[in-house]
């Protein structure tokens, strides 16, 4: 994964390709080429093959087949910012190395340095680059300041904090009050994260951060209670209280509206 600083010195997280995708990507784009190219040339050759001149036929052909494997690559890149039917179907996407969406320039470099490092060298020279690059750029990829990004990343499963049952009587009657936000979050990472760490910052964190929520919530929990059970349960009861005040609040809305509704016709 690769950080871009913005000019609002927001720290973005990318996820370049991988060289297997990537490899995959160009070739379901050559393939999807070659069909074309072979389709165009079929039909003209059934249609104006003997009715054109020899040397005419030879310059068309040639025509066709720099539109077909350099210009339509480049117009569709350019149109779609980055994609192409390989990339749309391996989920990724062209950009700048600042992040942006690539230019016409951009897609034009790539698109002639293709003709030397994917069709002349049957795609071996920009394997052998790409597969020593950090982000597996190609030769075109290097000279136009681009790279191939992951747009479809799968999403971590939503974490859940489990109320521990020893403390659930006590988590109904406590009265918890509003944590500010930046420890909610810290608590809430914690508690996803408290696997992977070493037993002794686990411990001391938990620690750390049950003090300073002990400030918002009264009674205390019973003696001996582990300061991680004691985030856990106060994080589940914020969350179940949340989800009951939000549950009445929108059936007492559905309420007036109903009501509202039925005014001034019925009362």
């Amino acid at each position: 994964m690769s950080s871009i600083v913005t000019g609002e010195a927001v720290v973005l997280e990318l996820r370049p390709a991988s060289f297997a995708a990537r490899a995959l990507s160009s070739i379901i784009d050559v393939f999807a080429q070659l069909i074309v190219l072979f389709g165009v040339l079929l039909l003209f050759g059934q249609t104006l093959g003997e009715s054109v001149d020899p040397a005419l036929g030879r310059t068309l052909i040639v025509t066709i087949v720099v539109l077909v494997m350099v210009g339509a690559p480049v117009a569709v890149e350019t149109l779609t910012r980055g994609k192409s039917l390989g990339r749309l179907a391996m989920g990724l996407r062209i950009v700048r190395d600042d992040g942006g969406a690539v230019r016409f320039r951009h897609c034009l470099i790539r698109g002639m340095t293709a003709v030397l490092e994917i069709y002349l060298t049957a795609g071996s020279l920009a394997f052998i680059v790409a597969l020593f690059n950090e982000k597996s750029k190609r030769v075109g990829d290097i000279m136009a300041g681009t790279y191939a990004l992951r747009e479809r990343v799968s999403a971590p499963p939503p974490a859940q904090v489990l109320m521990p049952p020893s403390l659930r009587a006590w988590a109904g009657l406590a009265d918890i009050g509003r944590l500010p936000d930046a420890l909610s979050r810290r608590v809430s990472r914690f508690l996803t994260q408290s696997s992977r760490l070493s037993p002794q910052s686990r411990a001391t964190l938990a620690a750390d951060l049950a003090a300073e929520v002990s400030a918002f919530v009264s009674p205390q929990p019973p003696p001996g209670t582990f300061a991680e059970d004691y985030l856990s349960a106060v994080m589940a009861e914020r969350r179940n209280r949340s989800y009951v005040s939000m549950t009445r609040q929108r059936e007492r809305t559905e309420h007036i509206g109903q009501r509202l509704h039925r005014l001034p016709f019925d009362r």
